[in-house]
């Protein structure tokens, strides 16, 4: 596993390299969370296929009125529970990059240049995964995103009230 800034970057070795749908000998993982799914989708037999940002979805981009291209983390077939093969549009990313952000309390130069990133981090994950949704429903696929929660990274709060952020 490299390093490079504060992700864990690296190239993916499968053990199962017959269910990888690319270029078997460059699966590069961003995060050490994409990692960790890359880990789950080889080992597991539900997983029929899978592929590592293998395909692009264009989407129109509201911060500069650009059509852009997004390319998903990942794409899986799978046999679930109740018998039925599904394909994935799998993106990850932390639980607080799905809702707005918080505008800061202190208006320092460091906090509104930090809610100003946030904010068009949101932007532009809302924009890609509107097209996203678009995408896998014209092609008979589910689009998800997966949070530290989802892959079992933390666990969830538990919810009295604090910690949920109003969506509007």
């Amino acid at each position: 596993m490299a390093k490079k800034g504060k992700y864990h970057q690296g190239f993916f070795k499968p053990k199962n390299k017959e269910k990888y749908f690319g270029d078997v000998e460059n699966i590069v993982y961003r995060s050490s969370w994409e990692a960790k799914f890359m880990r789950w989708a080889d080992k597991n037999n539900s997983v029929l296929q899978w592929g590592s940002e293998i395909f692009f979805i264009p989407y129109y981009s509201n911060i500069d009125g650009k059509v852009r291209r997004y390319f998903p983390d990942f794409w899986i077939k799978q046999k679930c529970s109740d018998g039925v093969i599904r394909k994935f549009i799998i993106e990850i990313k932390p639980n607080k990059e799905k809702y707005p952000p918080t505008e800061p309390k202190r208006k320092t130069k460091k906090a509104l240049a930090r809610y100003i990133t946030e904010t068009a981090t949101f932007q532009r994950n809302q924009d890609k995964w509107k097209s996203a949704k678009e995408f896998a429903k014209k092609h008979n696929m589910r689009f998800i995103v997966m949070d530290e929660y989802a892959l079992g990274i933390q666990k969830r709060p538990k919810n009295n009230g604090w910690w949920i952020k109003k969506i509007s």
